[in-house]
C-alpha cells in the first residue's frame, strides 16, 4: 500500500466526471487500499478516487471513532433520499482547513458494489449520509465549496492559492540552502 497525493482545490482535475468501474480486479483492490491508507493518514473520513486523480467511481469511507469500519463503494448511486434536510459543517481533504455548512438530505439509501463486485444497499444517516453524498459529488466533478456563495468560494480559492504559493517559496528556499 502507498499514500497517494491528494489534489487541492481549485485544481481543475477535481471537476472531471468519474467513469463507472467495469473491471473488478487486483488493481481495483489496491486502489481502494491505497485510498484508505491515504484517507486515514490525512486524516479524513472519506475519499473519492477523483481526489487522487483517478477518475473512476470509487469511494472509501470510515466514520467510526476507532477507524475500523472501512467501507468501499464502487459505482455508487443514491436510490432514495429523505425529504427531511439537514445542514452539516463539511470539510474536505482537497480543501484543507475550510469548513462550512452545506444542506443535504438527512437520510439516503445508496446502492453500490464492493471491491469484489458484489452489489449491496445501505441506509445512511448522520455523518455517514453526509459523507456519502459529499464523496459522490466528487465523482460528479463537484467540490463542496460550490454549494457556497460565489463570494465565499472566491475567498477560499484565493486563500488556498496563496498558501500553495507560500509552500512553493518555502520549498525553493530549502532547495537553495
Amino acid at each position: 500500500m502507498s499514500l497517494l497525493p491528494i489534489l487541492r482545490y481549485p485544481d481543475p482535475r477535481l471537476h472531471k466526471v468519474a467513469k463507472p468501474v467495469t473491471v473488478f480486479d487486483e488493481r481495483l483492490k489496491r486502489l481502494a487500499a491505497d485510498m484508505a491508507e491515504t484517507m486515514y493518514d490525512a486524516p479524513g473520513v472519506g475519499l473519492a478516487a477523483t481526489q487522487v486523480d483517478v477518475h473512476e467511481q470509487v469511494i472509501v469511507i470510515d466514520v467510526s471513532d476507532a477507524h475500523d469500519e472501512l467501507r468501499v463503494f464502487v459505482n455508487p448511486e443514491i436510490v432514495w433520499a429523505s425529504d427531511e434536510r439537514q445542514v452539516y459543517d463539511e470539510g474536505c481533504l482537497s480543501v484543507p482547513g475550510i469548513y462550512d455548512g452545506v444542506e443535504r438530505p438527512a437520510r439516503v439509501r445508496v446502492k453500490a458494489k464492493d471491491a469484489e463486485g458484489k452489489v449491496f444497499e445501505l441506509d445512511c444517516e448522520g455523518l455517514l449520509a453526509v459523507c456519502i453524498q459529499h464523496e459522490m459529488d466528487h465523482l460528479k466533478g463537484k467540490v463542496f465549496v460550490e454549494y457556497l456563495s460565489p463570494l465565499k468560494r472566491n475567498r477560499i480559492k484565493t486563500k488556498l492559492l496563496k498558501e500553495e504559493r507560500e509552500q512553493k517559496k518555502q520549498q525553493t528556499k530549502k532547495v537553495a540552502a
